[in-house]
């Protein structure tokens, strides 16, 4: 049992686009209402919850029937307009059938690179947490492109995850994906793969392990989750992956099951 998980109460979730859409592409509209549910209970229960959202674009190629994801930047940025504002749309609704009030948040690197505006970030997203909002997290992905020396792109959102974890001090960090956990290989073609139950530092040998491939509807792949936990553990925090489907095994995490891969110093 991971008991410490019992008494947290600064909570990151960050939910994968596989969590959201089926894969026909169309929206999975239970796992949105199941994962509004969840969060709108523990908040309930007094603690603060940060949702990070991917998703604006798998949901902008489902609005505008699109079967494969634009390769052109400018069409990605429209597809993820689109995407974005149907996926708020979704987000507001449900969480108001439970009388949970959500706001959005969109960030750039750059926001978060320059101390002022890091700074103006923080203290917007203290105010919405005190006020018993749940902020709903994405990149700007409208604007987010790299321009020569000026970085604007997380590269994803797992990394923004752990930004937005790192940023608010948060207690930990639960991602929830389409795999139960981080194996030792691809476990979709090698079924000797086993999964780790806890991670106490990520080396060079495990960040070789793993591919670099996300879905058709997302950028996420396993490497981008090693390397957001390793800015979580820099940052002495601690981080579970595990399966978001459904989106209700955050109580049981939150109990202390130990369900897919604890990320914490000394855990091993």
């Amino acid at each position: 049992m991971r008991e410490f998980l019992k008494s947290v109460n600064r909570i990151v979730v960050k939910i994968g686009t596989s969590s959201l859409i089926h894969p026909n592409g169309k929206i999975n509209f239970s796992g949105i209402d199941q994962l509004a549910f969840v969060l709108t209970d523990l908040r309930n229960q007094g603690k603060e919850l940060l949702l990070v959202s991917s998703g604006a674009i798998g949901v902008g190629m489902d609005k505008l029937n699109l079967r494969e994801r634009p390769q052109e930047i400018p069409i990605q940025q429209a597809v993820a307009a689109v995407g974005q504002s149907e996926l708020m749309h979704i987000y507001n609704q449900r969480f108001l059938g439970y009388s949970q009030q959500t706001a959005q948040v969109l960030l750039t690197r750059d926001v978060v690179d320059f101390p002022e505006s890091r700074s103006n970030v923080i203290n917007t997203l203290e105010q919405l947490l005190s006020m018993g909002i749940i902020p709903i997290i994405n990149e700007n992905d409208t604007v987010a492109v790299d321009e020569m020396d000026h970085t604007r792109k997380f590269g994803d959102n797992d990394e923004l995850s752990a930004v937005v974890s790192q940023l608010m001090a948060a207690d930990v960090l639960i991602m929830l994906s389409d795999i139960d956990g981080f194996y030792s290989d691809n476990p979709t073609k090698n079924q000797q793969a086993t999964l780790y139950s806890a991670i106490s530092m990520i080396d060079q040998t495990l960040l070789e392990q793993v591919g670099s491939e996300g879905s058709r509807f997302g950028t996420g792949g396993m490497l981008s989750k090693l390397k957001a936990a390793q800015r979580v553990l820099a940052a002495n925090s601690t981080m579970v992956l595990a399966n978001g489907k459904p989106p209700r095994i955050i109580f049981d995490i939150l109990a202390g099951d130990e369900i897919g891969t604890l990320f914490k110093e000394g855990s091993v």
